[in-house]
C-alpha cells in the first residue's frame, strides 16, 4: 500500500455522547487503522454538511465515516457503514492477525461485531436521544432504553466474568468495535462519570484496559485537534453552546449566512 486511505468524519454533533460523528460510536474505524498501522488521511468537515453535496454523493445515506482506500483499483473503493468497514479494514490488512484469528475464533469476533452493531448502537443512541436531546421528556421511552442498555452491559458483564478480553487472548476487533460508546455512559444516563459503571465491575476493568492502549490515545489526540479547529468543546457543542436549543438555532443562523455568501 502506497496511498494513504481517505476517512471522512464529522468530529461531533449535537450527540454530546458520542464519538467522531453523531450517528454512530465511532471512532472504532480509526481505532483499527492506528493499531494496524494502516496510513490514512482524516477529511473532516462539520455535522451540519453530512446531509449535503459533496459528501452524499460519496455516501448517500448521509452518515459518517466513510472511507475511500485508493490502493485497490484504479477509480479507489468507497466504503460506508462502520461495520463493513472494519471487517474490509481487517480482511485486507491485517496479514499479521493482529486483531483476529484464522482460527474459529474468528466466528466469535463476528458474532460480537454483529452483537454492537444491532444492539449497542441503537439502543445507546436511542437512550442519548430520548434521555439526554429529546425536548420532551418520555419516562416510558426512557425507561425503556435504560433497560435495554443495561441490559447490553449485562451481556458484556457476564461475558468478561475471569477474561480479559472478549474473544481469546488478546485485544481483537470486536474489543474495539464496543469500546468507544462506553465511554460516554456518564452522559447516556446523566449520571457522574465515576459511576458510569456501576453495577458492571467487569465491564469497568475492560474499558480502563481499552482506554490504556496507543491506538486509543492516539484517535482521541487527532479527534481534540479536529474538534479545536472547527471551534468545538469536547462534547461536541460550539464553544459558547450549553444546550441543544442553541445548538440549533446556532446551526440555522449559520446555514443562513452561508447560503447568502
Amino acid at each position: 500500500m502506497t496511498k494513504p486511505i481517505k476517512v471522512w468524519m464529522a468530529p461531533a454533533g449535537p450527540n454530546l455522547w458520542k464519538y467522531s460523528k453523531p450517528s454512530s460510536p465511532n471512532p472504532q474505524v480509526v481505532l483499527i487503522l492506528e493499531k494496524l498501522a494502516i496510513p490514512y488521511e482524516i477529511v473532516a468537515f462539520k455535522f451540519d454538511d453530512v446531509k449535503r453535496r459533496p459528501f452524499i454523493t460519496l455516501n448517500p445515506n448521509g452518515r459518517v465515516p466513510s472511507i475511500e482506500d485508493p490502493n485497490i483499483s484504479p477509480d479507489g473503493l468507497v466504503l460506508w457503514e462502520s461495520g463493513a468497514i472494519i471487517q474490509y479494514l481487517i480482511e485486507q490488512y491485517d496479514s499479521e492477525k493482529k486483531l483476529t484469528y484464522d482460527t474459529f475464533e474468528k466466528h466469535k469476533l463476528n458474532q460480537w461485531l454483529m452483537f454492537q452493531m444491532s444492539g449497542q448502537g441503537p439502543y445507546y443512541g436511542q437512550l442519548g436521544r430520548s434521555n439526554v436531546l429529546h425536548q420532551e421528556k418520555l419516562p416510558s421511552a426512557i425507561l425503556r432504553y435504560k433497560n435495554e442498555v443495561r441490559r447490553i452491559l449485562g451481556v458484556l458483564e457476564t461475558s468478561l466474568e475471569d477474561k480479559t478480553w472478549l474473544v481469546g487472548n488478546k485485544c481483537t476487533y470486536a474489543d474495539l468495535s464496543f469500546v468507544t460508546w462506553k465511554e460516554r455512559l456518564d452522559a447516556l444516563f446523566t449520571v457522574p462519570a465515576e459511576n458510569k459503571f456501576d453495577g458492571f465491575p467487569n465491564v469497568e476493568a475492560w474499558h480502563g484496559r481499552m482506554v490504556e492502549r496507543p491506538s486509543w490515545r492516539a484517535a482521541m489526540e487527532k479527534r481534540r485537534v479536529i474538534m479545536d479547529e472547527q471551534g468545538l468543546m469536547w462534547n461536541g457543542m460550539p464553544k459558547g453552546i450549553s444546550t441543544y436549543e442553541q445548538y440549533v438555532e446556532k446551526i440555522g443562523s449559520d446555514r443562513v449566512e452561508a447560503e447568502g455568501e
